[in-house]
């Protein structure tokens, strides 16, 4: 019996059981058929079809920097999730690729464009100017994330460098070695070249420009091939670039780590701001709201930027990843966007590739003391070193010495030809024919027949890919008798000169004897500059001068 009531007991159970199971069934599917008719579930019943929205999609298409595009295409998808009526691609592209197409008039194909600076606003605008186009359309908003600008170091020289030892005066001094990816497309390297303008000293021109030289000497094609090369580097080095790159690089290459060396003198920041695409269509329903919402999810969004390797808009923010500081000291300001498109024209010409024939004065003048108590051949091998230690392995540089009867009754000897400096053994050979130098003093001064010939030389084997030059130095006037007059130099000059193949001579006179006048007037001919050092030791800041403004002669300041 006892087994019997059991039983009998649990059936009566199980029975219960399954009238409330029932029951219950039967108030949910009707609740939640009314529910989901009304919107309330967003979570599809167990073999029902996925929820299609009631509206018609809007198409949003954004175009990003490539160094933010990756976390932008996880906030879009999160943001076409709570907002079904929005369909948002999100498409990679470099911001000089898309400032490109904007400034010439061209058609984004986006409604929404996230660069990697506010200061492509200026540059697409000298841009459009240059093409005789318009200002571009295109609405520049506050930016939704930062990264600081630093001097990224690879792990195993971490030993060569000591805690706010590096910042901008260094890399002005050259006492730090740095690699710089080429500032016309990488707005970290011009925000870069920013700062170290700011730091150089107050009314000198010259620190910033040698600098810019220095950099110039090897331009990176990439901030992955610079960060190779500064693991290569025989000496430390370090690489210029964002605190973003550093969290990237460091993730996708955990054999090959960097540390991030925060300017010890301060940085600023790359901000990446959040522009309205000229386009955007009254017309196509529900876009610009689409636009309005998702930058304010993208405000929003400070915790997965984070995690992302991105400070806040305005810097702050704190960032868990290896080999960057979890909170770094506050910003200082950018150079506004005018600024850093002259810093990029005055980069422009200061890296230009040249073709350079140097011609040097061997006259016994050059035997001369100075007030240092060096001879004047001792200044200028200083200087030229100096000169040749800045330049680009792509430069092309040829030599000659002059003074009278140099070779029977030719004024002029050729030492080296013109050759990239890229070559190790050109290279060498000049700077064997620099040390050499004083060995080859003698006679007097033959400018004038010298400069023909070197200009001749020059357009003789001109190459249109690159700045054909003569840089001529001298601490003396002419005094070749035998040879032609100014006037009939002049006259000539400008019987050969060929619009399509301008060979500018580049006059640098050191010393209280050398005609500045006669020098000009040969300049101004060939569209070239002349240049006094009235202190030979002056000779290495001219130098500086005579390259940084190849594109403002004859009518430079």
């Amino acid at each position: 019996m006892s087994v019997g009531r059991h039983s009998d007991k649990r059936r009566r159970r199980g029975l219960i059981a399954g009238i409330v199971a029932a029951a219950v069934a039967l108030v949910l599917v009707a609740g939640g058929g009314v529910a989901w008719a009304t919107g309330y579930i967003d979570v599809p019943l167990p073999g029902a079809a996925s929820p299609q929205p009631s509206c018609k999609q809007t198409p949003m298409s954004v175009v990003a920097d490539p160094s933010i595009a990756p976390v932008l295409t996880k906030i879009a998808k999160a943001f076409d999730a709570k907002n079904p009526c929005v369909k948002t691609t999100v498409r990679t592209e470099d911001s000089a690729d898309t400032a490109s197409v904007i400034a010439s008039g061209g058609n984004p194909k986006a409604d929404v464009w996230i660069p990697d600076s506010a200061a492509w606003s200026d540059r697409m605008g000298a841009t459009a100017g240059s093409l005789g186009r318009p200002a571009q359309v295109a609405a520049f908003g506050d930016p939704i994330a930062t990264t600081p600008v630093v001097f990224a170091a690879p792990a195993d020289q971490a030993e060569a460098f000591t805690a706010g030892s590096v910042g901008w005066s260094s890399i002005l001094g050259g006492t730090v070695s740095a690699l710089l990816p080429d500032p016309e497309g990488s707005a970290a390297s011009l925000l870069a070249l920013g700062a170290l303008q700011a730091h150089a000293p107050a009314g000198d021109t010259r620190t910033f420009a040698g600098a810019m030289i220095a950099l110039g000497k090897t331009i990176p094609r990439s901030l992955d091939a610079a960060m190779a090369s500064a693991e290569k580097a025989a000496t430390p080095t370090v690489v210029i670039t964002t605190e973003h790159s550093v969290v990237t690089s460091n993730a996708a290459s955990p054999d090959d780590q960097f540390f991030a060396l925060y300017p010890a003198d301060g940085t600023s920041a790359a901000s990446y701001p959040y522009v309205r695409v000229a386009g955007l269509s009254a017309a196509t329903v529900g876009l610009d709201t689409a636009v309005g919402d998702f930058e304010k999810t993208l405000r929003d969004s400070g915790k997965t930027f984070a995690k992302a390797g991105f400070r806040g808009p305005d810097g702050s923010g704190d960032i868990s990843a290896p080999g960057i500081v979890k909170t770094p000291d506050p910003l200082q300001p950018a150079a506004e966007g005018t600024a850093q498109l002259a810093i990029l024209r005055s980069w422009s010409v200061l890296t230009l590739r040249s073709r350079m024939l140097a011609v040097v004065d061997v006259s016994g003048s050059m035997s001369e003391p100075t007030a240092s108590g060096l001879r004047r051949i001792d200044i200028f091998q200083q200087a030229a070193m100096g000169a040749l230690q800045k330049f680009s392995g792509e430069v092309e540089l040829g030599i000659w010495d002059f003074s009278t009867n140099r070779v029977g009754t030719q004024d002029w000897e050729d030492l080296t030809p013109i050759a990239p400096l890229g070559d190790a053994q050109h290279a060498q050979d000049i700077a064997n024919i620099i040390a050499g130098l004083p060995a080859r003093l003698g006679g007097a001064t033959g400018l004038y027949d010298t400069t023909l010939a070197a200009v001749q030389r020059v357009q003789e084997t001109y190459d249109p890919s690159k700045v054909n030059s003569v840089l001529l130095i001298t601490d003396g006037k002419n005094e070749d008798d035998n040879g032609i007059s100014l006037d009939d130099l002049l006259a000539k000059l400008q019987a050969t000169e060929d619009p399509k193949k301008p060979v500018p001579v580049i006059f640098i006179g050191f010393g209280p004897d050398t005609d500045l006048d006669a020098m000009t007037r040969i300049a101004k001919v060939t569209g070239g500059a002349a240049y006094s050092a009235s202190k030979p030791e002056d000779l290495g800041n001219v130098l500086v001068d005579a390259l940084s403004q190849r594109t403002c002669r004859p009518n430079c300041p």
